[in-house]
């Protein structure tokens, strides 16, 4: 386990990196680093998990096949310690294993070959919606119901009926997002803006995989797709 932090000061962020390949490894957090963040290093999942619990950082990026465990053990573990963005890094794109990622608390996907510039976006726009988030919980709109679904902002809880659903960090946001107007259609654009943080709509297969996963734990009949559109939250 290695640390690097920022020349000319002490960074905001501190980001986990957790990937085996020594050189991809040492690019992404010397790019990471050249950033602005402060970067700890590990090579494989007990690696992870102990700086993990050591550093708190403020999100994980995370390889699929590690030695140890595989990440996706290792999200298991991190998210079960403390709720924490991550952002996978992996070859696999099939459905099936996005989707398990998805289930055990991954917020992202990027697919290898990666570029720099793109993965560093994507860790701003997930530490941005973080923040936002956390804005969000202090609003007198903290709390929202639509039919027997409930919404808790402040304590990020979801509960249909009786029954608490548990949902990954950036499934309540994106359930969040779609019951502030319960019954109106939010664009793609819309949702990968104020969900991701995206400018644009070039993560379709991330807002749609989440879509997807969102609607196993609260009910498939409760987000409505407008095909060509975007999607709402049934009333």
């Amino acid at each position: 386990m290695t640390e690097s932090t920022p020349r000319g000061g002490t960074a905001e962020h501190t980001l986990l990196v957790v990937e085996d390949d020594p050189t991809i490894n040492q690019a992404l957090s010397d790019r990471l680093t050249a950033e602005g963040f402060r970067v700890v290093r590990a090579v494989d999942g007990p690696g992870a998990v102990a700086a993990f619990t050591e550093h708190r950082p403020d999100l994980v990026l995370l390889d699929v096949m590690l030695p140890g465990y595989d990440g996706l053990e290792v999200c298991r573990r991190i998210q079960a310690e403390r709720p924490v963005p991550v952002m996978m890094l992996t070859a696999r794109v099939e459905e099936t294993d996005v989707l398990v990622g998805l289930g055990v608390g991954a917020d992202d996907y990027v697919t290898k070959p990666f570029r720099m510039r793109e993965v560093v976006a994507r860790v701003r726009a997930l530490l941005r919606r973080v923040e936002r988030a956390a804005e969000l919980a202090n609003t007198p709109e903290a709390l929202v119901s639509v039919g027997d679904l409930h919404l808790d902002r402040g304590a990020r809880r979801v509960r249909v009926g009786s029954d608490e659903v548990h949902l990954t960090p950036l499934e309540f946001d994106l359930l969040a997002a779609l019951a502030v107007e319960p019954g109106a259609v939010r664009s793609r654009e819309e949702l990968m803006s104020g969900v991701w943080g995206w400018a644009d709509a070039r993560g379709t297969r991330t807002l749609d995989s989440h879509v997807k996963s969102l609607r196993a734990k609260i009910g498939a009949e409760r987000v409505r797709t407008v095909h060509g559109v975007g999607y709402a939250l049934e009333v």
